[in-house]
């Protein structure tokens, strides 16, 4: 049996070797490798498939006789697919396989699997962070005193100095493996808690509430972990953000295309929001002379919140997991087709 892993400068392929070598133990395979240059070169659309490397040539090369990928970024487009007739998995380290034409694999009787949930706990961790830095206006403090040598005593006045998340009503909008997480941390910190996901049945860390609009004109910290749908696309806009109390502080971690990013620059600009903390944009990287690089109370990173070692070798271990399901004829645990 021959496996490719089409790893990149995140999910490693020595990562992706050694998880197919602890699945596979029983199992003689060959192994080969194709390094694809992401993140260091952005993903983008590819043909027909989103969120991919633009490899499509080197791809079909290194699929010569393969019959099981595992990869993040590489682009099973309908060329790529129809090329390679030997490939019966794509294992796809991510949470879903938005980089294969899922209909053609389908066609072609390839099965596609992904890695739900590998990125979860780090997200959770980077969200909160955030909140606390936008809060607590960490970045600002820390700008002033290390790159100005200002120790800057306003931000210990009582119009200046921040929120703490004790006592605050936060809310959250989602409720799926991360927003989970960070009701579970902020109940921790001893936030008042209030959760909006019309999806999700049972019981919450905190409040329930069917009513986005009641969610939002109670919160004073908003943290948005909904997936992004043509429903969901543009959720939270001027209207929305008008009904949050005045002062209060967002964070978007999630999906670029839930905020609108306008009115978002408005409502900062206008004071109705203290505060925004922002890891995903609706256009990645924000163009030159995109507000959000010139509006105030903002604090940026770029699309990090599911960066950590712990997640590329967790979604290794998932994908190659999937592949050693496949080779001894298990039900895959994570099958899209």
């Amino acid at each position: 049996m021959r496996v490719l892993a089409a790893g990149d400068h995140f999910v490693l392929n020595s990562l992706i070797a050694e998880a197919l070598r602890h699945d596979l133990a029983d199992t003689p395979f060959e192994l080969c490798e194709l390094a694809l240059p992401w993140p260091l070169e952005p993903f983008g659309k590819v043909a027909e498939v989103d969120e991919a490397s633009d490899v499509e040539d080197a791809l079909i090369e290194a699929l010569d006789g393969v019959e099981a990928c595992v990869t993040q970024m590489a682009p099973f487009t309908e060329r790529v697919l129809a090329a390679c007739p030997s490939l019966r998995l794509i294992a796809v380290c991510r949470g879903g396989p938005v980089n294969v034409n899922a209909e053609a694999a389908r066609a072609r009787g390839v099965r596609v699997c992904s890695a739900p949930g590998r990125n979860a706990a780090a997200t959770a961790e980077f969200t909160v962070g955030l909140m606390l830095a936008a809060l607590r206006h960490i970045p600002e403090v820390h700008d002033s005193l290390a790159r100005q040598g200002r120790w800057d005593a306003s931000y210990y006045t009582y119009e200046r100095c921040g929120l703490e998340l004790e006592d605050a009503p936060v809310g959250l909008v989602g409720y799926g493996a991360v927003g989970s997480r960070v009701a579970r941390v902020l109940s921790a910190f001893g936030a008042e808690v209030e959760v909006y996901d019309p999806y999700v049945r049972g019981d919450v860390h905190g409040m329930r509430t069917d009513s986005l609009d009641a969610l939002l004109s109670r919160s004073r910290v908003l943290t948005l972990h909904a997936r992004l749908t043509p429903e969901t696309r543009g959720l939270i806009g001027a209207r929305e953000l008008a009904l949050m109390p005045r002062g209060a502080v967002l964070v978007n971690v999630a999906r670029g295309g839930l905020l609108d990013t306008a009115a978002l620059c408005d409502a900062l600009d206008s004071g109705q929001l203290a505060a925004a903390a922002l890891d995903t944009y609706e256009q990645e990287p924000p163009p030159p002379g995109s507000r959000l690089l010139a509006t105030r109370g903002l604090v940026l990173t770029p699309h990090l919140g599911g960066a950590s070692r712990a997640v590329a070798q967790k979604a290794a271990r998932i994908a190659a997991a999937e592949v050693g399901r496949h080779v001894r004829g298990e039900p895959l645990a994570h099958c899209l087709t």
